[in-house]
């Protein structure tokens, strides 16, 4: 009898359905494995609904593989794909899906704690925002009602959580570092503000391996804190847990966004009309369709009039977060200190500048010799190639060239043979090349092999390093069938999406593939390791 015939691995969804090449790939693979009958396919409750009486309590699940894990994705479409899945996956879900380490977990773990309910604070994701922490208290609401999680069997297999270990090598337990300098990288008539930052490790004994990210604790802008107490009518030296009130908020509070707690908060304590705004701002909910624009600040002048207890205005903010920022330097080459390459975030909204908290921060409110609370914060898969002969291409426009700076300095100390390959772009070359002389040094010497560049606004047209890729198409594929490991930093929403594109087409164009075939081999080189990522 003949096989039932069904479409290849690679057309089941069709180029244009509405998902991204990682999402296209995973659900080829799970209806495929539907068609075939294969329940490894499906997760343990999927295969289960299919098949009932069938026992597969063993069997893995796909979600491990989750199709939701994209940083670029709005998180009701994360919901929507993790309809059905167990609790603590669309736990993983709700989070903000970067594995950037700023909770102290990667979000897999960070959503296991919550299920395993050793881990209570649901607000520590920062990337997610409050539309995360919304919806993981409507996902921790289930948790009273499902059933307690199984007992591990084996030590291994429990939710994994940060210890405190040594000083600095987590959020919970981190170790002082002094402030040394830092340094403008954009040249006068610039449109941005671009700062090297360096930090002396040598009070910490901190160590750190290149493609590691540093943490550290900010304090709010002095002024911000002033208009606060200003809009609060309450005295500064109010007691606050044994603290005075200027220092619970320049440091132990965030400022920026208001939280739902702060205006259930107010419609406990106001009425008529301005209750009601309240508790559909607390609900979620844009009345006024100011919402997006509401920091403490701005909360408190738009329920003017309202004066909450300070205790229990405290209470209603959420903690302030410490920052993470990939770090730029290699310790084979800068021992006992540690560089980092930040942008100064300021925006006006309302006629008010607002401030990136700790960007601004290490760009003017803090001086050298000042010390500062921080950790260093491990890749969970960023790094060199293990073996140095291996050539590696590096997709770091803006300060997301920060890791691969450290990386040719680690390739240059360690004497790696394998080649180098940096794209990097930004706005205009006459004042935005940042570490230009240490790059063109690195390509005179034979380090880096090769060097592109890409400037958004010097010609007519907008030119970025995705396109600079496509035009370097034909060696870029040489380089990878070489067995190259590609690297991408920088902004998720746009610039690595684009990177992802160019890849595919690069792949298809000159790896003679089918579009399917290339975005199959684009997933293959991520799930291999050789295609990392360290976006935001």
């Amino acid at each position: 009898m003949n096989s039932p015939v069904r479409p290849p691995l690679s057309s089941i969804v069709p180029e244009n359905a509405p998902f991204t090449a990682e999402q296209r790939v995973w659900l080829n693979g799970f209806f495929a494995g539907l068609l075939d009958g294969d329940a490894s396919a499906l997760s343990s409750q999927e295969a289960s609904a299919l098949m009932p009486g069938v026992n597969i309590s063993g069997a893995a699940e796909a979600d491990d593989g989750a199709p939701w894990h994209d940083q670029t994705m709005p998180l009701a479409e994360r919901m929507k794909l993790a309809e059905g899945r167990p609790l603590k996956r669309r736990i993983m879900a709700a989070m903000g899906q970067q594995d950037c380490g700023q909770c102290g977990y990667d979000c897999k773990d960070y959503a296991e704690a919550i299920f395993a309910k050793t881990e209570a604070r649901l607000n520590l994701c920062v990337p997610g925002g409050k539309e995360t922490n919304r919806m993981l208290k409507s996902l921790h609401a289930e948790l009273g009602a499902a059933p307690a999680a199984a007992k591990p069997v084996a030590k291994a297999e429990a939710p994994v959580m940060k210890s405190e270990g040594a000083p600095g090598t987590s959020r919970d337990n981190p170790a002082l570092a002094t402030f040394i300098s830092r340094t403008r990288l954009n040249k006068p008539g610039s449109a941005k503000e671009t700062w090297h930052i360096e930090f002396d490790l040598t009070e910490s004994s901190l160590d750190y391996t290149v493609g590691d990210s540093f943490g550290l604790f900010p304090t709010n802008d002095p002024a911000l804190v002033d208009a606060v107490l200003k809009a609060l009518q309450a005295p500064a030296d109010f007691p606050i847990g044994g603290r005075a009130l200027r220092e619970v908020l320049t440091d132990g509070v965030s400022l920026s966004p208001a939280p739902d707690m702060l205006f259930q908060l107010f419609s406990y304590i106001t009425g008529g009309e301005r209750r009601k705004k309240a508790q559909a701002l607390a609900a979620g909910e844009d009345p006024d369709g100011d919402a997006a624009t509401l920091d403490v600040l701005a909360a408190i002048e738009k329920f003017s009039g309202v004066r909450p207890d300070p205790e229990a205005f405290i209470e209603a903010l959420d903690p302030l977060q410490p920052r993470l920022y990939s770090i730029s330097s290699s310790p084979k080459v800068h021992q006992g200190r540690v560089s980092l390459t930040i942008d100064a975030v300021r925006y006006e909204i309302a006629r008010r500048t607002r401030l990136g908290v700790a960007s601004t921060f290490l760009a003017g409110r803090i001086n050298s010799g000042d010390r500062l609370r921080v950790y260093v914060q491990k890749a969970h898969a960023f790094g060199l190639p293990a073996d140095p002969n291996v050539p590696v291409i590096m997709i770091g426009p803006g300060t997301g060239v920060a890791p691969f700076r450290a990386f040719l300095h680690e390739r240059m100390a360690t004497k790696a043979p394998g080649r180098n390959w940096l794209f990097f772009g930004h706005q205009k070359r006459d004042y935005d090349f940042f570490y230009e002389d240490e790059f063109s040094g690195m390509k005179a010497a034979g380090v880096l092999t090769r060097l592109s560049l890409a400037w958004s606004r010097d010609g007519e047209e907008k030119f970025y390093v995705q396109d600079r890729m496509l035009q370097s198409g034909r060696e870029l594929w040489s380089w990878i069938a070489d067995g190259a490991h590609v690297y991408v930093c920088g902004d998720a929403q746009r610039m690595a999406k684009d990177v992802d594109r160019a890849l595919i087409d690069i792949t298809a164009a000159h790896g003679a593939r089918s579009t399917n075939e290339a975005v199959q081999f684009v997933a293959e080189l991520k799930k291999s390791g050789r295609y990392q990522t360290d976006v935001y």
